[in-house]
């Protein structure tokens, strides 16, 4: 194997895998994917509903948290994925990009080039969306939208049960306007997942100046005379390897690997990295810092009979599912789960949509939520503007000990106050008259935690991630910012970073099709190209 590439890309994530296509498509130079996780081949990852497996552990980290202080010292299960394609190839393939003014305010803070009207042209780029083709959207890009599979009725239900809240129906949380209800988008193509690794990286492999390397983990970044010049890895037989860079070295590690491999190469707070036992390269304090994540609460209700799709985690169902998915595309197996939803604002004085809901044909679908007895059905609130904000750090200078993961939830009473009122909210939808004849009563958290203490209580003892960690790297022009607005790191040169950790602040919603948007305006800042215009 050559030991030189002009690119070398660490992290075979989302952001990865749009990289690694973007740049192999000039033949003239040398590109290499270097990616810790295995392949995806198993058919999990490709079965829409297998993501339920997903958050129990499969191809992840098995990282946690460190213990929420303003949570009751909860420590909460982290999922970061570990496989070629990383988060779009175990989440719940829920296509959103956020909010225009998202966008609009990395711009208005200095981020020139990251305003809605820069980034929708990326978006559109990247989208093969099956239905809408409008200004909003693109119908040939790699990325598979699609509308949801394998709908149950109890979703139009929600629906109107959610009209009977107030809250208006929305066709496309993606257009001119993202609050309301309605039908979530998602990212598959004929029934089946679209990750970035089947829709960018699968129509790459061939190319002669596209190396991929899978199950090896970068150890460090190799830093000479003020530029970044390769890595070492460890690929599977253990042995280690240096390999260099002739023009960058991209991370695309995601909020929390991308801190945690700079540090590892003594990129970050020296006053931290000293004590490790890891030579600073580089002082940056603010590696690993402005940690932002959207935390997630649920209700969870019994239902009046099979309304949902529970009873396929029994073996014979699960095999009439699997026989129904292979021959024909359909039943629970080609659904999401998370098929309809949408946006509200609880906090009165909010200028745009605070607040995300997924509706889960189910009960105790992802790792840490309840499963009833009978049929049930989820509801989960989100919080989307966080103003708590975390830290990644390391515990030591092993590169195979887990991170020091601290979001550092509700550290800010603001956050705490929404999220409940969020909750609130859901359960005042799912006690809705035209859910009655599907929902039975709510069993999770229960008609008897009514008091504003008992919630949070509850809260603290059953919320979970959203898994949208961003911000650990954050762009900007201020002395305090880790990149700069074309991404390029701030003090070595040949260094740049492209994953969600270069976020100002998270989007509101998920966050993949936002990741790939940024590789998509990455490739086209690092090939020197004149970027995309709405024009």
């Amino acid at each position: 194997m050559r030991t030189s590439f002009d690119y070398i890309i660490a992290g075979g994530g989302s952001a990865g895998c749009v990289l690694a296509a973007r740049l192999s498509e000039d033949r003239d130079v040398s590109v290499l994917l270097v990616e810790a996780g295995g392949s995806d081949r198993h058919p999990l990852f490709h079965i829409p509903a297998g993501f339920a497996r997903m958050t129990k552990g499969i191809a992840s980290w098995g990282w946690s948290t460190v213990p929420q202080k303003h949570m009751q010292d909860r420590v909460f299960w982290y999922t970061q994925a570990k496989v070629i394609g990383g988060g779009s190839s175990i989440n719940a393939q829920i296509y959103i990009r956020g909010n225009h003014r998202d966008y609009d305010l990395w711009a208005q803070a200095g981020c020139a080039g990251w305003s809605y009207r820069d980034v929708l042209p990326y978006f559109r780029r990247a989208e093969g969306n099956s239905r809408l083709s409008d200004e909003y959207h693109g119908t040939d890009g790699p990325l598979g939208v699609s509308d949801p599979w394998a709908t149950l009725p109890i979703a139009e239900a929600f629906l109107e049960a959610a009209g009977e809240a107030g809250l208006a129906r929305n066709p496309d949380f993606n257009g001119a306007r993202q609050d309301g209800m309605g039908f979530y988008q998602v990212t598959q193509k004929h029934g089946r997942r679209s990750s970035a690794a089947t829709a960018y990286l699968k129509p790459a492999r061939g190319r002669r100046n596209l190396t991929i390397m899978r199950d090896a983990q970068v150890l460090r970044i190799l830093v000479e005379r003020g530029r970044a010049v390769g890595i070492e890895l460890a690929a599977a037989s253990n042995r280690r390897e240096i390999l260099r860079a002739k023009r960058e070295v991209i991370l695309s590690c995601g909020a929390i690997g991308s801190p945690r491999l700079l540090m590892l190469s003594g990129i970050g707070p020296a006053d931290h990295l000293k004590p490790l036992g890891i030579a600073p390269v580089f002082d940056a304090p603010s590696v690993g810092s402005n940690l932002q994540d959207h935390l997630d609460l649920c209700t969870v209700s019994e239902c009046t009979g099979d309304h949902t799709y529970d009873k396929y985690g029994k073996p014979h169902w699960a095999a009439l599912a699997g026989v129904l998915y292979v021959l024909f595309r359909g039943g629970p197996a080609a659904s999401s789960l998370f098929v309809t939803g949408g946006f509200a604002k609880v906090d009165e004085n909010a200028d745009m949509p605070d607040m995300q809901f997924h509706l889960g044909f189910g009960s105790g679908i992802e790792a840490g939520i309840a499963r009833l007895k009978h049929a049930g059905v989820t509801l989960n609130s989100a919080y989307m503007k966080p103003r708590s904000r975390g830290t990644v750090r390391l515990a030591s200078a092993d590169p195979q000990a887990a991170p020091l993961i601290d979001p550092n939830y509700w550290s800010d009473p603001h956050d705490r106050e929404m999220s409940l009122r969020g909750l609130e909210l859901a359960r005042d939808i799912m006690a809705k008259p035209a859910l009655k004849p599907f929902v039975l009563a709510e069993r999770v958290p229960g008609l008897e935690v009514a008091s504003r203490e008992a919630l949070a209580d509850y809260a603290c003892a059953a919320a979970k991630t959203d898994h949208h960690p961003a911000g650990t790297c954050r762009m900007g022009i201020d002395a305090e910012a880790v990149v700069n607005p074309d991404l390029t790191f701030r003090g070595i040169r040949g260094l740049r970073i492209a994953d969600a950790s270069i976020m100002p602040n998270v989007i509101t919603g998920n966050t993949n099709a936002a990741v790939i948007m940024i590789a998509e305006k990455a490739a086209d800042m690092i090939r020197g190209r004149p970027p995309l215009s709405m024009d």
